[in-house]
């Protein structure tokens, strides 16, 4: 059965068989294989059966459907075409046992073993297997004959591994021209682009004397006519050319050969390479200077170059929109859920005033405390929510000084003793006497323990007999600080997400920002949170900080017999 295998765009990896006898693609729900991608329009094209396979038809499409690079409005399709609808690129693949010329490779080859054949005694030369990709990038080191037929491969091959690692269009492109001028004998040579206005806009230019650079001025003559035509050009004797000796660069600039091709990439023009040989004034008029230098050769390495060129420059463009789709999404994402957050504070601020302004209305004192009461609770979460913020999205590398975590951890204790008293939770510290001062900053890592302790107490209100116990450990690698509840515990699939950016188990009062805060501080610190819990029994969260280097990691402590969130690397 025919087969498709989406290979590239918003559905990759996805795959359907064409069993019917005709299925649609398009945008739209209703279609058999629908595509979700922006340039492929609501019903685009149309498989259709017949006796000898599928013919894809292009049924009205905006933007067009592609085999092969080329644009079609009806196609047989073989085994192995690539189709382009969009952003899109599918494979189509057909049964093997339907006797397709294709048919299955495996089928069709044979191994014959030989067990008493004595290979060792029919070899006459070997070659490593690093062979090829130093002949490759040092084709000088070949023979006279592999050294012509190399010579041009070898700048497709270096032009491959540039375009493999260079995400910067413009270093690329002067990365091209650079192994361009390395087998082509121009003077000169640029690389222009088309804009969003169909201007053309240089991005790479190169001389092949330091001495010569100065302003480059091209033949916009032989640009127009080769993004015209869509066709690359060899001219020998510029000045002489009917098509261009009108051009006043030609002859103002000495232009006397030039090699100017198309940068054609999948579906579009991108620009062009423009190449050229320069003459002096005197050569010019003694008409003496040998013509040649470039060759037909350097004509097809030159397109086929700027081919691979303009397909690197699209895939660079293809990643930098699906990277702006992706941070576009985050942005939204990260709005509605601040949305949500900032919409219960508001009316917590409401039903405070509310009830402010029926005690000043009514003149009672217990109406406005108790309205006082609610605005600033709500006051205070929104201070807490923007710190928050700034601390999560804010790259910064920790004030360290010698830090007492068992004079911090008393303080925080101390400041969250009333509340604790308020919610009947009962505070109890253990602190150990040989913790010596480490490396911290005290402002961020007040702010996450103080976050930690007061997560334990939200967990462990209302529980029976509640209790949030404070410890401080400490040996010869790190310090430790252990917040231990008797809440209800959080259930395995969800301790991998509590430390995710706005996930709350508090409901409306919780922000989602307080424990992927603290994580980050821990970490800035080349420490880290370690989370033990268990359903019904409570949680311990354990701050792991290194008592001498920063960079220090110890993911194998040991931590009980509560399941550990990070696991331990073995």
């Amino acid at each position: 059965m025919p087969r498709l295998v989406i290979i590239k765009g918003a559905d990759e990896g996805k795959q359907i068989d064409l069993a019917a006898t005709v299925v649609a693609v398009g945008r739209d729900g209703a279609n058999q294989l629908r595509l979700h991608d922006t340039e492929v329009s609501r019903r685009h094209a149309e498989f259709r059966r017949q006796d000898d396979g599928y013919v894809l038809v292009d049924v009205g499409s905006a933007n067009g459907t592609f085999v092969n690079n080329q644009k079609i409005s009806q196609a047989t399709l073989k085994p192995g075409d690539h189709i382009s609808f969009g952003q899109t690129l599918l494979l189509y693949s057909s049964d093997s046992a339907a006797g397709t010329e294709a048919g299955d490779l495996a089928a069709k080859i044979t191994l014959i073993t030989r067990p008493d054949l004595d290979i060792s005694s029919a070899i006459i030369k070997t070659i490593s297997e690093g062979e090829g990709s130093r002949l490759l990038s040092k084709p000088g080191d070949a023979s006279p004959w592999l050294k012509n037929a190399l010579a041009h491969l070898t700048i497709m091959y270096e032009a491959s591994q540039a375009t493999s690692h260079i995400l910067d269009p413009n270093e690329l492109l002067d990365r091209i021209l650079e192994l361009v001028f390395g087998s082509v004998p121009a003077d000169r040579g640029c690389i222009l682009l088309t804009t969003d206005s169909d201007a053309l806009a240089p991005k790479a230019v190169r001389w092949r004397k330091v001495s010569d650079r100065q302003e480059f001025q091209l033949s916009r003559t032989i640009v127009d006519h080769v993004l015209r035509e869509r066709e690359g050009v060899l001219v020998s004797d510029a000045p002489k050319d009917e098509r261009f000796n009108t051009g006043q660069s030609i002859l103002r600039f000495g232009i006397r050969e030039v090699i100017c091709v198309p940068m054609k990439g999948r579906h579009e023009t991108l620009g062009a390479m423009y190449l050229d040989t320069q003459m002096t004034a005197r050569e010019i008029a003694e008409r003496k200077t040998a013509l040649g230098k470039f060759t037909e050769d350097h004509l097809a390495l030159a397109i086929a170059v700027a081919h691979q060129a303009a397909l690197a420059v699209e895939e660079t463009r293809y990643h930098q929109a699906m990277l702006q789709a992706e941070r576009l999404a985050a942005i939204g994402q990260t709005i509605a859920a601040l949305s949500h957050h900032i919409k219960n504070i508001l009316q917590g601020l409401r039903s405070g005033s509310e009830i402010l302004k029926m005690g000043l209305d009514e003149k009672n004192d217990k109406l406005i405390q108790q309205g006082w009461r609610v605005a600033e609770k709500n006051q205070n979460r929104i201070y807490d929510l923007v710190m928050d913020m700034l601390s999560y999205s804010k790259d910064r590398v920790p004030v360290v000084e010698p830090t007492d975590i068992n004079e911090m951890t008393r303080e925080i204790v101390e400041l969250l003793a009333p509340r604790a008293q308020e919610m009947h939770v009962k505070l109890e510290l253990s602190l150990a006497d040989n913790v010596p001062a480490v490396p911290a900053d005290p402002e961020g890592l007040h702010r996450a323990l103080l976050n930690i302790i007061a997560n334990a107490l939200d967990a462990a209100e209302g529980r029976p007999d509640p209790k949030v116990t404070i410890g401080t450990r400490a040996d010869e690698s790190w310090a430790r600080i252990i917040v231990l509840d008797n809440g209800p515990g959080i259930p395995p699939q969800q301790v991998q997400e509590i430390f995710k950016p706005f996930v709350s188990t508090k409901g409306s009062r919780g922000t989602g920002l307080g424990l992927p805060v603290s994580r980050k501080i821990l970490r800035e610190h080349g420490g880290d949170i370690v989370v033990q819990s268990q359903v019904d029994a409570g949680s311990k969260f354990t701050l792991r900080l290194p008592i001498k280097s920063p960079l220090t990691q110890d993911f194998g402590a040991t931590m009980g017999d509560m399941p550990v969130y990070p696991p331990p690397e073995e």
